[in-house]
């Protein structure tokens, strides 16, 4: 009898031991290990756990698929298709606590820098570096037409929804996740400083206010004289002159990479091309930084209707109430350009 308590008890002990081993070697061991490149994890939409396994093989934190097939099935993170997202690991982490976060879907965000982007195109682009999505899934939003009206946009309108600033997202966030949380972050930017009842005290809606700041925008780079260049196209909206600016010719022809602006430009048919055409253009021709609304939204009052600039470097522009006067800052430009060199 002393003999089989003896048996007993070894056979115990040693059970204990071999479970104590596998917990600390398969389970409760570092699964995650210091040193790698970055530790986030993107499990992509509709993954399946093979794939899922596969992404973590990849990454380095997987050693042992019978193991972590036999947690996973345990703590009920397996399933068809996988949660998708993208996931920040720490080093020494085990396969228990790499399993629970994945399954706990806490994503990591990621932040989505729109800046001064051209065309709707290039936010699609622009917004797929960050997130899941491809550029020509959202592109595509950006063209439908049913959409877009669901909405209040249209193909040519649809640039002014877009706010230059930075935002958080989640990597796995969809298209139209990304256009509505525009829309709302739009709404949001509206909302403030009273900025709809300056809209309206323009006689002018926020999508034409936007278009009007970006062709401020691409008029000038100094905040400080915004307001008057605003103030110059105003003036010109309200007597019925022609906006005739550069950038909006240069947006017709999509020659962005022009380095000054000729009849091949003025002269070609477009409803953007505003030498042509009296009014704003459909719809804006770039985006239009925070600065640039403001600044149509708060003119300057002024009867200047003409500017040139001035040549000197400085990047400033000359503004002129009569023909005569715009002449003589045209002939000053010049003469500044021979002073330096250029011409």
């Amino acid at each position: 009898m002393k003999t089989i308590h003896i048996i007993t008890g070894v056979s115990a002990l040693v059970l204990l031991l071999s479970g104590a081993f596998i917990y600390f070697k398969f389970v409760g061991a570092p699964a995650v290990p210091p040193g790698l490149k970055d530790y986030y994890v993107q499990i992509p939409t509709n993954s399946s756990y093979e794939e899922v396994l596969s992404i973590l093989e990849g990454k380095g934190v997987l050693k042992d698929r019978q193991a972590f097939t036999l947690l996973a099935e345990r703590m009920k993170y397996k399933r068809n298709p996988m949660r998708a997202g993208r996931y920040e690991l720490q080093p020494g982490w085990s396969l228990i606590q790499l399993i629970r976060h994945l399954r706990g879907g806490r994503q990591a965000p990621v932040d989505v820098v729109l800046t001064n982007e051209r065309l709707p195109e290039n936010v699609a682009a622009k917004a797929a570096r960050f997130i899941e999505p491809d550029s020509t899934d959202i592109q595509a939003l950006f063209q439908d037409e049913d959409y877009l009206a669901s909405i209040g946009y249209t193909p040519e309108t649809v640039m002014s929804l877009f706010i230059p600033n930075t935002y958080e997202f989640f990597w796995n966030t969809s298209p139209k996740g990304f256009v509505e949380r525009m829309a709302k972050e739009h709404d949001a930017f509206w909302e403030k400083d009273n900025r709809l009842q300056k809209a309206g005290a323009l006689g002018m809606t926020p999508q034409e206010v936007y278009t009007l700041a970006s062709i401020v925008e691409k008029e000038t780079l100094v905040n400080k004289e915004k307001p008057r260049m605003a103030g110059v196209y105003l003036n010109r909206l309200r007597t019925g002159m022609r906006l005739q600016a550069d950038p909006t010719a240069v947006f017709a022809r999509r020659d962005f990479d022009t380095p000054r602006v000729t009849h091949y430009h003025t002269k070609f048919d477009s409803p953007y091309n505003t030498y042509l055409y009296a009014g704003l253009p459909p719809g804006p021709i770039s985006m239009a930084s925070i600065s640039s609304i403001d600044a149509v939204l708060n003119a300057e009052e002024h009867d200047y209707i003409f500017f040139c600039a001035k040549g000197d470097g400085s990047g400033l522009h000359a503004f002129a109430r009569t023909l005569p006067g715009h002449n003589d800052n045209v002939a000053e430009y010049k003469r500044n350009l021979q002073r330096r060199g250029l011409r």
